[in-house]
């Protein structure tokens, strides 16, 4: 039987895995939806683009669904500090995840140029305004969220919806849209053809780029501009779930820590910019399937690096940095975290093995000709 401080790092490290998945799987639709108006210039390049994520994009979504229910499930505190913290700008990400689904649908309701033109730009909406909001979420984690417990562990949230808008999450909004440009671009080179996969391999290859420049950006304003949080306090990973119940001190390079206690770590970040530049090379030069690859590798990186960063905070409070949310005082009871791991060990292989024969079936790219046709399952 796994002890409790075990299964605490275990759901930790599941639940970074969930979040890798999304951005992998779920980037590219969001991605392919922001290079929509860009690539495509006729309609039938807007239909390759469309078709291109179609048949994938609800399963894929299923990352998104799993990482919420395992912060439910896992981290009850962190849920719901998150969530109601972060009430508008999940309201605004759940916007962006509807729009895309009508936007598919209700384009082809209509024939005028008019008409499909407003529902292509509402389907860019609903991949910027999610790519742009993760993004921001992340970066106000690494500054800190305004918020206390109060007495019966009432949650407190102190900020609101412009005060995310800070100068560093905006930055690191940017980073998220140029990282799923990037993954969005090297499935569309695969995916397509002609004309939309070349715009998609130069779009794709300038976005590379511009990550790398973003990260580097980022990882320099932590280092000397951004006071990160260290527990003074013992630790005890099989203590119980109270936040009340430990010291934290802020300084400039703290966030730093784990590289210089886990040099393994350090493999992070230089996934995210070797795999980015990588990305590049290979997106300029028309190798799509290690395109793809180097800017799936790329995506992993980025999001383990913010992880790796904030470890072992789930949540830290900038307003009261001792009722900050860890992982050693933030999770659900040791009973619960081996029953949810059992069950993820059963189902998680399972969604793995489904989701890669769909994608086996749905190989190869989608063709003008076949769309032109007017086959039945394209939209």
């Amino acid at each position: 039987m796994l002890d409790y401080g075990t299964l605490r790092l275990i759901w930790w490290a599941l639940l970074g895995l969930l979040l890798v998945g999304f951005a992998i799987f779920d980037g590219f639709d969001l991605g392919a939806a922001m290079l929509h108006p860009f690539v495509a210039r006729k309609d039938v390049e807007r239909r390759m683009v469309i078709n291109a994520i179609g048949p994938v994009w609800e399963g894929n979504q299923v990352w998104f669904i799993l990482g919420g229910g395992a912060i439910f499930a896992a981290w009850p505190p962190l849920y719901s500090a998150s969530f109601s913290g972060f009430y508008l700008a999940m309201l605004l990400v759940l916007i962006g995840f509807i729009l895309r689904p009508v936007a598919i649908a209700f384009r082809g309701k209509g024939e005028t140029p008019l008409w499909r033109a407003a529902w292509d730009w509402i389907f860019f909406v609903s991949g910027l305004l999610p790519s742009l909001l993760f993004g921001v979420a992340f970066g106000n984690l690494l500054l800190g969220v305004p918020f206390h417990f109060g007495e019966g562990l009432r949650f407190a949230y102190e900020g609101d919806l412009i005060g995310l808008l800070r100068p560093f999450p905006l930055l690191a909004g940017a980073i998220s849209v140029a990282m799923l440009l990037m993954q969005g671009s090297a499935w569309l080179a695969g995916k397509s053809e002609g004309a939309v996969a070349a715009r998609a391999g130069r779009i794709g290859a300038l976005a590379a780029l511009t990550l790398v420049l973003l990260f580097l950006a980022a990882g320099l304003w932590i280092a000397v501009g951004v006071e990160g949080y260290r527990i003074e306090s013992a630790i005890d990973p099989s203590g119980p779930s109270n936040p009340f119940g430990k010291h934290v001190t802020r300084a400039v390079g703290d966030w730093l820590l784990t590289y210089a206690r886990h040099p393994v770590s350090a493999f992070a970040p230089a996934a995210g910019l070797v795999g980015a530049l990588l990305a590049a090379v290979t997106l300029a030069a028309g190798l799509n399937r290690a395109a793809l690859l180097a800017s799936s590798v790329a995506t992993a990186g980025v999001v383990t690096t913010a992880g790796f960063s904030l470890f072992p905070f789930l949540l830290p409070s900038s307003t009261h940095p001792d009722q900050s949310l860890t992982i050693w005082d933030a999770s659900s009871s040791r009973s619960t975290l081996g029953l949810m791991l059992a069950a993820a060990v059963f189902f998680l292989p399972i969604i793995l093995a489904y989701t890669s024969w769909v994608y086996y079936v749905l190989r190869g790219p989608v063709t003008a000709a076949a769309i032109e046709r007017g086959d039945d399952h394209y939209y």
